[in-house]
């Protein structure tokens, strides 16, 4: 099938368009002459602008209502990289061909709510390839990408591999790293000069430590998502959980310890595309996975899967970069 215009959807989150970012670009390297367009959220646009594998990014928010006027594109198909009721929407909207993927819901449930592991040893960006075999589009191997929307300088006082980073935030408290054992860990890496990314929600912990700590840096809720990509190129290292940043990691293939609480790799949302990481697991505990996303808490009230890290192991692993 020779593609001329192509409509990809994904409406969130940071990570999740990041891991697109591949199909992007099979796509153009594939059928050079073909448009890609994106929907995404508003606020996730930003991701996509510079990306130079994508002609027109458009706004779910923009076009929710009024999906009619995109039946004039005439897109030769749509690749729904999402698969949810609004994507659906979507594509009963515009109608003609369609491809997506497994996203294996039930093997899912199985999974966190019987711990019943039918889960196949596939990444999910294989899995959309497989998903997308009718449009004869091959992984090339190259990786995941990150796209500055503009020049973007390195954050002020800090040299490139001259330390390393930590990430102390995360979208669901039981993906977080718990502050005890980030303080073993900036205490097991006390020759390293470390430096401290998240939003603004863990900028109050992040100077905590920056002020007991003299090697550690705090940058949590001062940068962009821009500069803190930029921190994460230029680290000689990263220490991360199961986040956004984790794959914009893995986009710069940056050696990264991977610390995974109440979600496991085993989800398949692991760094893609090289081999310079490690997954970090508290293994053998049967409350382990209890979401596939994330919670607010931990529903046992002990938080086993982040507290019995082995804090040694990954600051060992970190040191040998």
């Amino acid at each position: 099938m020779q593609l001329k215009k192509v409509l990809v959807i994904r409406f969130s989150s940071i990570g999740d368009i990041v891991l697109t970012t591949p199909v992007l670009r099979a796509i153009k390297t594939q059928h050079p002459d073909c448009q890609v367009h994106f929907l995404t959220k508003k606020s996730f646009a930003f991701l996509l602008e510079a990306n130079p594998n994508v002609d027109k990014v458009l706004s779910w928010e923009e076009h929710k209502d009024k999906l009619n006027s995109l039946k004039s594109e005439a897109y030769d198909c749509i690749v729904d990289l999402h698969k949810n009721l609004r994507s659906g929407k979507v594509k009963r909207s515009l109608g003609g061909p369609f491809f997506t993927f497994n996203k294996l819901n039930i093997d899912k449930w199985m999974y966190v709510n019987l711990k019943r592991d039918r889960m196949p040893d596939l990444h999910l960006v294989d899995r959309y390839f497989l998903g997308l075999q009718a449009l004869n589009l091959k992984a090339d191997g190259g990786g995941l990408e990150y796209h500055y929307t503009a020049p973007v300088d390195l954050a002020p006082g800090l040299q490139s591999g001259g330390y390393v980073a930590l990430v102390l935030g995360a979208a669901h408290m039981t993906k977080q790293i718990p502050n005890e054992i980030n303080e073993q860990i900036i205490e097991g890496l006390s020759g390293e000069n470390l430096v401290l990314l998240g939003g603004p929600a863990e900028k109050a912990k992040g100077e905590d430590l920056s002020k007991r700590y003299p090697h550690v840096k705090n940058y949590c809720g001062s940068l962009s998502l821009d500069e803190s990509a930029k921190v994460i190129e230029e680290a000689k290292a990263v220490v991360n959980a199961d986040t956004g940043l984790m794959h914009i990691a893995a986009a710069f293939k940056k050696r990264q310890a991977v610390l995974w609480g109440n979600t496991t790799p085993k989800l398949g949302m692991y760094p893609y595309g090289y081999q310079e990481f490690k997954n970090f697991e508290v293994e053998n505990l049967s409350c382990r996975p209890c979401s596939k996303i994330g919670k607010k808490k931990c529903p046992k009230g002990h938080f086993k899967c982040m507290m019995q890290q082995d804090v040694a192991a990954i600051c060992d692993y970190i040191l040998a970069s």
